[in-house]
This record gives C-alpha cells, structure tokens and sequence, in this order.
C-alpha cells in the first residue's frame, strides 16, 4: 500500500512545487529584464536631454553634438551597448560605434518608429536565457513640441541572461531541498499512517492461521486507526469466546455422550447373547455404535488439538517419522501396502507430540486409501527455513474441486463413503500443526494418489 500511496504523494507535492516555481522563474527573468530597460530608459532620456539643444548651425550647436558623440562613445565604451540619435530622416546627429546604423526592419527600425510618434517605444519581448535577443530602447528627442530626432539603444543581453539564469538555479535548488524535505515528510507520514495498517494486517494473519490470541496495540496512528484496532481487538474477543464456547460444547458434549454410548453399546452385546448367533440386525446396530463412538472420540481430540497449548521445542523431525512409519509399518502390512520411509536427520521447531498425533493421522489416510501392492512413501526433507514430511500414496487420490474441501470437518469423498473413517482425521492433524506453527497442504501426486506435505518451522520465529 505504501508503494501506492507514496509516489502519489510525491506526484501532488512535486505538481505544487512547480505551481509555486514556474511563476516565481517567469517573476525573476521578467524582474531583470526590467530592471535592464529601466536603466535603458534613464539612458535614453539622459541622452534625449543632450540632443534636443543640438543645432545644425555652427557654433554651441556643434560643440553639444560634439559633447554628445563623446558620451555615447564613453558609453558604448564602457558598456557595450550601441548607442545613437538619429533624425527623422534616419541620418545620424552621434552614435556609437561609427558602424552602427537603422536597418530597415527588425527590433531597431520598429522601436525607432515608435518614437516619431512621440512616445517611448514599447517594452521588450522577454528575454529568456536561452535566447540571444538584444533588447532596443527607443526615445523621441523634442524640440518645440516637435519629434526633431530619436535616440536608439541596443543593448546585449548576456549579463542579464546569466542573471536570470543564476536565480533560476537558486530557484531550482530551494525546489529541489524542498522536495526532499517533502519526500522525507512523505516518507515519514506514510509510515506513521500504515504502521497500524502493517500491524493490524499481520495480527489478522496470525488470528487466522491460529494463533487467536494475537491481538492488536492500538498506540500509535490515526486516531481513526487506533479506533479500529480496538474494535478489532473487541472482535477478536468476541471471536475467541464464541469459538471457546463452541470448543467446550464439543468436548462437553463428546465426554457426555461416551457414558451412555457406552452403557447402550453394553446393553446391546448382553442382548446379542439372548438372540439367535449371527443375527445381521443385532450386528449392523453394534457396527454403527462403534462408528458413534469412534466420531465422539475424534470429536473430542478435535476439541483439545483446538485447545491446547503447543510445547515447542526442537526435534529431529527425520527421527520422529522414521518412528511413526516402524509403528504404521505392521498395518500397512496387514493391508498389503508397502509403507517405506527416507526420514534422514533433520531439526525442526515443532512440539513431539502434537506433530506424532498429526503425522499418525495423515499416514492412517494414506495407508487406508491405498490399494493392495501399492507403496505409501514418506519423505523427510529441509526446505530453507522449514522441514517438510511428505507423504506420497498410489490410492485414488481427490479431483481439483475435492482438494480445495480436503482437510474440512466431517468432509470425505463421495467416492469413499464406504471406507471406515469419520472424515476428523485430518481436521485434527490441520489443528495440531497449526498450534505449533505449522502447516499442511494437499496436492496431486503423479500418476495417481495424493501429496501431503506437513511443514514445520527449523527455528522459533
């Protein structure tokens, strides 16, 4: 979620940051160049002053043009910039340089015409940095209420172009700052908000692969988040109370059950000697109390498997397996099924007994499933940070819609209805694996049969 929200967060603040940069770039290049034209502006008018008491007759006339020539040389000099007061005629009264002149189109030459019309010619296009325009200042030089002559400035553009591209950079960097700055923000705020998210996920994992007295510390996140994770942690409560009800009516009512179940069983076996040897009624009714009774003492195992505490430990799991096959072996063998096993060595975090009951459980299965002649193969292996026990039959095996079932209670085949079993048995094995940690999952096995495969953690997690 977070790879979700984060880049969006970043998108939003990166789009602002932009909103807020790009105009305050166009404030800083269009803020130079004013300032540029201002001093244009001055100049023109400067020299504007100095051309307007300039004469063509001789004598004080020819010593202001004179003194007019020497400033814009003086200027030009200095600056850089070609400077020069032409008539209307577009004949020069001064200039500078001696090369400079009006061309009959461009910048220039609509700048001068501007001015005979007795006003300033208009402010520049804005120079951008990475344009080489020159910026043209135009101003009329009157006399007698008359546009006598114009003074032009062409000024390079270079200065202020690296100006305007060094407020950029800082621009730019006071960007960049303030997107890490955000990105860090981002960062933290994300994980402030889905750390609960994180936790609560995690507890609803634990609470369903059994561990259902995880609960969740509502301390930190929104208080949005806190409030769920108590409710959450409300919920679970009531969960684990109903689910412990439900736990101690089944064992209550299994040990409640057995008593006279085992009174009827006694009283049908005392009447059995009063009726006639090989009665099928008498011997039908005693096949399906035995069955009762079977199904209320799974019913029972069911219920402490569900209740009781693991005691993990490590345990070589190669030599537990290798013990329940030598105990399975005699079975199989009445059955006519070859039960072999490759159980080397091998440690695992998991509590003896419990994992003893479940591996009992999926072994009687495979064993009674399997035809005459055919092998049940149990296999010990480690796997990274678990070690497995798979168990391979050569039996029927189950079709995809059977596997997605396999495992549930009272659940068996509609194929297998004739096979002795109250379909607990491996109810018990998911119930005793998973209290210590464990799992079991359910698979195909090629060219027939069924994969069961009892995992176990190698170390405490």
């Amino acid at each position: 979620m977070r790879t979700r929200l984060l880049p969006l967060l970043i998108i939003l603040m990166a789009a602002v940051l932009l909103a807020l940069g790009v105009p305050l770039a166009v404030s800083v290049a269009a803020a130079q160049q004013q300032k540029v034209v201002v001093d244009r502006i001055d100049d023109t008018a400067r020299f504007a002053a100095l051309a307007q008491f300039v004469t063509d007759r001789p004598g004080a006339g020819n010593e202001r043009r004179d003194t007019l020539g020497i400033e814009l040389a003086s200027y030009h000099e200095v600056y850089g910039i070609r400077a020069g007061v032409f008539y209307r005629n577009r004949t020069s009264m001064a200039k500078a340089p001696s090369t400079f002149v009006l061309p009959d189109e461009g910048e220039v030459r609509a700048a001068f015409g501007e001015a005979l019309l007795s006003r300033r010619s208009h402010d520049p296009k804005q120079v951008w940095p990475w344009q080489r325009n020159r910026l043209v200042v135009a101003s009329p030089v009157i006399r007698d209420g008359d546009v006598v002559a114009v003074v032009v400035t062409d000024s390079p553009t270079g200065q202020m172009r690296s100006r305007i591209l060094h407020g950029w950079l800082v621009i730019g960097a006071g960007e960049i700052a303030a997107m890490l700055l955000a990105v860090g923000a981002a960062l933290r705020l994300t994980g402030w908000v889905l750390r609960p998210v994180r936790v609560l996920d995690a507890t609803t994992h634990a609470i369903a692969s059994g561990a259902l007295k995880s609960r969740v510390a509502a301390a930190g996140g929104p208080p949005e988040l806190r409030r769920l994770a108590r409710s959450f942690n409300e919920m679970a409560d009531n969960v684990e109370d109903v689910l412990e009800q439900q736990r101690a009516f089944v064992a209550d009512a299994s040990h409640q059950l057995r008593n006279p179940l085992a009174a009827l069983l006694l009283r049908i076996e005392l009447l059995a000697f009063e009726l006639p040897e090989g009665n099928q009624e008498i011997a039908s009714v005693q096949a399906e109390g035995k069955r009762l009774a079977e199904v209320l003492d799974d019913l029972l195992d069911l219920a402490l498997a569900e209740h009781t505490e693991a005691d993990l430990r490590i345990t070589d799991i190669g030599a537990l397996a290798a013990e329940r096959v030598a105990a399975w072996t005699p079975t199989a063998q009445a059955k006519g099924v070859r039960l072999v096993g490759d159980c080397p060595p091998t440690t695992g975090w998991a509590d003896p007994v419990t994992l003893s009951s479940a591996l009992d459980a999926v072994i009687d299965n495979a064993v009674k499933f399997t035809p005459r002649d055919e092998t049940v193969e149990v296999t010990v292996a480690s796997d990274g940070d678990t070690t497995t026990v798979v168990v391979n039959d050569n039996g029927p095996g189950l079709t995809d819609e059977e596997l997605t079932r396999v495992g549930d209670r009272f659940w068996r085949s509609g194929r297998h209805q004739n096979i002795k079993g109250s379909g607990l048995g491996l109810s018990i094995s998911r119930a005793l694996l998973t209290a210590g940690g464990g799992s079991i999952t359910y698979d195909h096995h090629e060219p027939h049969g069924l994969t069961v495969t009892v995992r176990v953690p190698r170390s405490a997690t």
